[in-house]
């Protein structure tokens, strides 16, 4: 992360933090940006840090080493810590915690302590507007929807017109249709509003259709902090290439900088690699960078389908160590056992070199 610009050019500055429990540190160096009206998000499997570093950014988590900086000021730092309610940040759980004794109004409006009944009453019918849920005002929590009783909390959150807002896994507990679309509103929202954000979540469906930026991590530390675009055709390492979308590895071997050889074929790429002619590598091989060709001598079997309505995924065979997949149309039916023609288009061309 370059951080050679003004520190009023970001919003949020995470230099070098490392926080834990117990005095042992679950994450370690880490180091990210975020400029205001962006919303980023920690992505990465269970375990990886993800939610410890969120509870840093709250305030909830004192940290070992480094410091959380929030427009310009230091928030967080090893024995010294801003208190959560000064922080300025909302926090939207992944369980809602709305309280169930009160309306949805009353819910909205818990945080606004400071204003008059009438203007409280204004600033509240503004939010369920914005969250479209301005006819359930008088309702309580367990009348409402899954995605109804998140977009009370989201109102909630941004009712005290907070600096950054942290979503932490919070559309884990809806349906994958559910999930998708209010993903896309919040965002929506979240852009009209020009509020940036911290998105906690395990599902990169989710994280790249409403993030500007995206952190990877791994055991307690970030392996490549980007767009969704660059981590997707420009993988750091070969653990951001697995996780990252669809694909599996298959080997080859070096014939020049943008050049290698497998039993697909020899592959060209949009990048130069520094190996030497002959060096074993494994290249990255990812289901949209495989096209249907009557005219390819190049006919691996297939060895599984998965139909998919507008689109089937198969898997492909050509000997014991070369399995991938491609996804083609549906109105292209290919059966179990089938050699099928196809050749690689792979205009970003990845690959790693084999240790083992």
């Amino acid at each position: 992360m370059d951080y050679t610009a003004a520190a009023s050019d970001w919003l949020l500055e995470v230099h070098n933090l490392s926080c834990g429990y117990g005095g042992d540190s679950v994450v370690r160096d880490i180091n990210f940006a975020l400029s205001q009206g962006d919303i980023g998000c920690l992505l990465g499997p269970s375990g990886c840090g993800k939610s410890t570093i969120l509870r840093a950014l709250a305030g909830f988590l004192p940290i070992n080493q480094g410091e959380i900086r929030l427009q310009s000021q230091a928030i967080s730092l090893p024995g010294r810590s801003l208190a959560p309610e000064k922080r300025k940040i909302g926090m939207v759980f992944q369980d809602y915690a709305l309280f169930p004794h009160m309306t949805i109004a009353d819910n909205v409006g818990f945080g606004l302590k400071n204003l008059g009944k009438a203007e409280k009453r204004q600033k509240v019918a503004e939010l369920l507007d914005l969250v479209h849920l301005q006819d359930l005002a008088d309702n309580y929590p367990h009348q409402l929807s899954g995605g109804q009783q998140q977009r009370v909390a989201l109102a909630r959150a941004l009712a005290p017109e907070p600096t950054l807002i942290l979503l932490d896994e919070p559309f884990s507990n809806l349906d994958t249709d559910l999930r998708r679309r209010l993903s896309l509103d919040v965002r929506e929202i979240l852009k009209t509003l020009g509020i940036s954000a911290i998105l906690v979540t395990h599902d990169q469906q989710e994280a790249f259709a409403m993030c500007d930026q995206v952190a990877v991590l791994k055991n307690g530390s970030i392996q490549q902090w980007d767009v969704p675009y660059n981590l997707y055709h420009e993988p750091a390492n070969r653990f951001v290439a697995s996780f990252v979308g669809q694909g599996g590895f298959i080997p080859g071997q070096v014939l020049g900088p943008d050049t290698i050889e497998s039993e697909l074929g020899i592959i060209h790429g949009n990048r130069a690699y520094n190996w030497e002619p002959g060096t074993l590598v494994d290249i990255l091989i990812r289901p949209d960078d495989i096209v249907y060709d009557e005219t390819s001598e190049l006919k691996p079997k297939v060895v599984e389908k998965t139909f998919a309505g507008t689109s089937t995924l198969y898997r492909f065979r050509c000997s014991e160590d070369t399995d991938f997949e491609a996804l083609f149309r549906s109105h292209l039916d290919f059966h179990l056992g089938e050699q099928v023609p196809v050749r690689v288009e792979a205009d970003h061309l990845i690959a790693f070199e084999r240790t083992a």
